[in-house]
């Protein structure tokens, strides 16, 4: 008997163990016509065994650098597209570039402060001050996420002139937009939010004749043990 562990591994296990055995046949195949027909007629049996890749954009395409890869890049055939490059295929990804930025108020964020430096150096004054307007009401909702309370507009309204230097002012009498509250799911009475079972009633936990450890289970008992 053969056991998965004395065979050789799978390039791409989704076609399994047939399909490259049909590809490793086909390495064999010394004949180049030859070997070009079997490799299409593996191509319609790995068709029919990935249906869900027929919407696929060059869905024949796919199937053929699937072949190739499966053969190790080894199988020499007359195909109708370009070989991948195998170079390319294993190439390791780049390293992403972790921004390293230093965020003077971090429950505002480094959005904010950008959009106040580029606020501050605006030259028309009704897009300033547009600008100003909807920066103080998105400080006053990051306030609001991050203390998880109230906030006074004239609180923000000072901030914001003193994160820009004095650059951005409001009115202190601003009115900035109503955001509402966070609320903890509490009942309004400030007791248990579970509500009253009426099944719990004084003759027993389940009423009258539910069997429970009232007054009715002990009639019962008394009456048996006479």
């Amino acid at each position: 008997m053969e056991y998965n562990t004395q065979r050789g591994n799978l390039t791409i296990p989704e076609y399994g163990r047939n399909v490259q055995k049909m590809i490793n046949f086909a390495l064999t195949v010394n004949d180049r016509d030859l070997r070009t027909t079997v490799s299409r007629s593996i191509i319609k049996v790995m068709g029919q065994l990935s249906p869900h890749l027929r919407d696929v954009t060059d869905f024949n395409h796919k199937l053929w650098d699937q072949l190739i890869i499966m053969s190790d890049f080894k199988l020499d055939v007359d195909a109708p597209y370009p070989y991948p490059d195998k170079a390319v295929l294993f190439e390791k990804p780049k390293r992403l570039a972790y921004p390293h930025k230093v965020i003077k108020n971090k429950h505002y964020g480094y959005v904010i402060e950008d959009l106040i430096k580029k606020a501050s150096v605006m030259e028309d004054p009704k897009e300033k001050h547009a600008l100003t307007y909807t920066i103080a009401n998105m400080m006053k909702k990051a306030y609001m996420n991050w203390n998880k309370e109230s906030v006074s507009d004239k609180i923000i309204i000072e901030q914001l002139a003193h994160f820009s230097g004095g650059k951005l002012s409001l009115d202190i009498n601003t009115r900035l937009e109503v955001i509402s509250e966070p609320t903890a799911p509490i009942n309004q009475k400030g007791g248990s939010s579970f509500k009253k079972n009426n099944n719990f009633k004084k003759g027993g936990h389940f009423g009258k004749g539910g069997g429970g450890s009232g007054s009715g289970s002990n009639n019962n008992n008394k009456r048996r043990f006479k």
